[in-house]
């Protein structure tokens, strides 16, 4: 991508971002002749140009830096392995926030869907998947979508598969991001389980999508969020993602409180991917 001039990542970016060239001069407070001559090479950017239209545009911070070095200035974000020393207050902040959620099942994830920490209460998930999809790192899409993984223990499988692939879709149109174009296309090609057409799924009229999960206590019920970190200013704490399983009935609630007990942690990854 740094083989790119700086008028193109720019054109890219801003149609990527469905902006025509006033629009995004208002944003950045320009005038469209300027913003013209910086798409077409006419004229060269400051630093400070350069990051004001990424701002504008929402780049995620990895892709800035190709932008930057296009332009002929060094690189400014970086992605330090959760590991790394001064990554010890985000590593805290994640324990709370995984341990906080006790009993409910809470798990990390970085950008290629790789599993860099969970709570205890995530095991009670992974019942009978196969052991070789949970060989670190663990891939929650392949984890979730995989005819070995979670798949057929998904009473509504059709409509949680579509709400992974959407969520995949929309981060694609939103970063360009090859890796995950490459996951959304193997996940894609996955047989359905075997069983899917058993089990009667319907339309959820309500406010959200429950992950229907059939244990050998029961179907257990679930309302997942997904939390980033505020204003990052690091590639890796940009890029990581906590996914939370609130129970979504009474039942769900009480299994929960009963199993947590016998919960093992599930192994992590060796980090974030810088």
């Amino acid at each position: 991508m740094t083989s790119h001039s700086f008028g193109e990542h720019l054109r890219s970016w801003r149609r990527r971002r469905h902006l025509s060239q006033q629009a995004l001069a208002d944003r950045a407070e320009l005038s469209t002749r300027h913003l013209s001559f910086l798409e077409n090479g006419r004229s060269a950017p400051s630093r400070e140009m350069v990051l004001r239209l990424a701002e504008r545009l929402d780049v995620p911070l990895r892709q800035r830096n190709p932008i930057l070095e296009s332009a002929g200035y060094a690189p400014l974000y970086h992605g330090r392995s959760l590991d790394a020393p001064e990554m010890s207050a985000v590593r805290r902040a994640l324990d709370i926030v995984l341990d906080g959620h006790m009993p409910n099942p809470c798990l990390a994830f970085d950008r290629c869907y790789d599993v860099v920490a969970t709570n205890p209460a995530v095991s009670l998930l992974l019942s009978g998947v196969d052991a070789a999809l949970l060989v670190p790192p663990v891939n929650v899409v392949r984890l979730s979508l995989h005819p070995g993984g979670l798949a057929r223990h998904v009473v509504n499988f059709t409509q949680w598969r579509k709400h992974i692939i959407d969520r995949l879709e929309r981060q694609l149109e939103q970063t360009g991001d090859a890796h995950v174009r490459r996951l959304m296309e193997e996940v894609r090609t996955y047989p359905r389980p075997a069983l899917e057409h058993r089990h009667a799924e319907h339309e959820h009229p309500g406010v959200f999508l429950p992950l229907q999960l059939r244990t050998t206590s029961g179907v257990l019920s679930f309302l997942n969020t997904v939390t980033v970190f505020g204003t990052p200013h690091d590639v890796t704490l940009q890029e990581l993602a906590i996914e939370s399983f609130f129970p979504a009935d009474d039942f769900t609630a009480e299994e929960l409180v009963r199993l947590s007990s016998r919960a093992e942690r599930l192994a992590p990854s060796s980090g974030a991917s810088g």
